[in-house]
């Protein structure tokens, strides 16, 4: 039974090869290669994980990496197609600006960053990558800004109040 949910889980699940670098070192009996690849996992529903594998051959390096970012996935708060609210994410020198849209907008994205999301799901999204543009730096920034969502209900949860009183609270302010 439990073999057929991991196959359910894992047929949903969305796999983009952000980049593969082949590394050399330099040995006294000449040069030995091997290569890295880095790979964004989701299932379109909500949940993200990256992975770095490394290994002699490609497709190997690739396998090892899916594996990895499979079992390390995050969940991350959306708000229907979108998310929640604006956020920025930073790591090393890239930073991600990440805007909701409304319906209808689609993913405005760049190469990196549009990985991420498709993964994790959403449709409708505004970003821009600013600073370095190293795309494993760019997708590390991206996971930042998305660590930093929180859905309404957490919110609430953690001041001790209901939803509805958050949203009373609001408009009483306003």
């Amino acid at each position: 039974m439990n073999k057929r949910i991991t196959q359910k889980q894992e047929d949903t699940s969305f796999e983009s090869v952000v980049s593969v670098r082949r590394v050399t070192k330099v040995t006294k009996g000449g040069k030995r290669f091997s290569f890295s690849a880095f790979v964004v996992s989701g299932d379109q529903e909500g949940s993200i994980g990256i992975a770095l594998g490394k290994s002699k051959e490609v497709s190997s390096a690739i396998a090892k990496a899916t594996v990895k970012a499979r079992k390390e996935r995050i969940k991350i708060s959306l708000r229907g197609n979108t998310i929640p609210y604006n956020v920025l994410g930073r790591h090393g020198a890239s930073t991600v600006m990440l805007c909701a849209a409304s319906k209808g907008t689609g993913l405005i994205a760049g190469g990196s960053v549009r990985a991420v999301m498709e993964a994790l799901g959403v449709k409708d999204i505004l970003a821009k990558s600013l600073g370095a543009s190293s795309s494993q730096n760019v997708v590390k920034a991206t996971l930042n800004a998305l660590s930093k969502l929180r859905s309404l209900a957490h919110i609430a949860d953690l001041r001790g109040k209901t939803t509805e009183e958050i949203i009373k609270g609001k408009n009483v302010t306003a």
